[in-house]
């Protein structure tokens, strides 16, 4: 299967630098330059992944990638040369799957991209297996094949990183993960370039988790994190 990786990029030397570096991979590109452009693009082209810049004209990168997560799965990799930590905590907050702040390598772009399609492939063969990969613990329901999960019987509502992070950690309970352990299994990426995207997606699953009362999370100090079940 051939990938569509859509571009959506202010800094068009910079666009056509990454698309050329993704085209020797194999990835057929689209490229546009405004916000308004890269949503009716990705409607048109539907892509596996989105690299999407924050500050665009038009339509800024967060408002697109509300709109774009509002029905859709595809993964979206935010690209800013905003580095602060507010910044990152809206643009996974809202959906994205990950966040590189610029200058950035177009070769550390690309393994990210790769990273994400490695996701975006098993989620598809998940979705088409009879095996449910089905996680119960106390009021807590993870169904893998489906991407689904519910709290004392109600719809959790998870983005597809914070489903990931959800079900590595219960389905080794008790285990401690470091940040890099996490980083690897969910995004999988050998190292954890920037450790506070695990911990924005844990306070997030917590806050998620606390309007039901469920507690399964805990941090182990200068360790890491693990699922206790209840």
């Amino acid at each position: 299967m051939i990938h569509t990786i859509l571009i959506v990029d202010d800094e068009k030397e910079l666009a056509n630098i990454v698309a050329a570096y993704l085209k020797v991979e194999g990835f057929q590109v689209e490229i546009t330059n405004d916000g308004k452009a890269g949503l009716e693009a990705f409607h048109r082209c539907n892509p596996s992944v989105v690299l999407l810049d924050i500050m665009l004209p038009l339509m800024d990168g967060i408002e697109v990638c509300k709109e774009i997560r509002s029905d859709s799965d595809a993964s979206i990799i935010m690209l800013s040369a905003k580095n602060g930590e507010m910044d990152k905590v809206i643009a996974l907050g809202i959906g994205a799957d990950d966040y590189v702040t610029k200058p950035f390598s177009p070769i550390e772009v690309v393994a990210r991209v790769k990273a994400q399609i490695r996701r975006y492939e098993k989620l598809t063969c998940n979705s088409s297996t009879m095996n449910t990969n089905q996680i119960i613990v106390g009021d807590l329901v993870l169904n893998k094949a489906s991407y689904t999960a519910t709290a004392k019987g109600e719809e959790l509502t998870l983005t597809t990183k914070e489903f990931d992070i959800l079900y590595y950690l219960a389905s080794s309970p008790n285990q401690v993960f470091s940040k890099d352990q996490i980083y690897e299994a969910v995004w999988g990426y050998n190292e954890c370039s920037d450790d506070n995207s695990v911990t924005v997606y844990v306070n997030r699953i917590r806050y998620k988790l606390d309007v039901y009362s469920l507690d399964y999370i805990k941090t182990v100090w200068g360790a890491g994190y693990k699922f206790i079940a209840q």
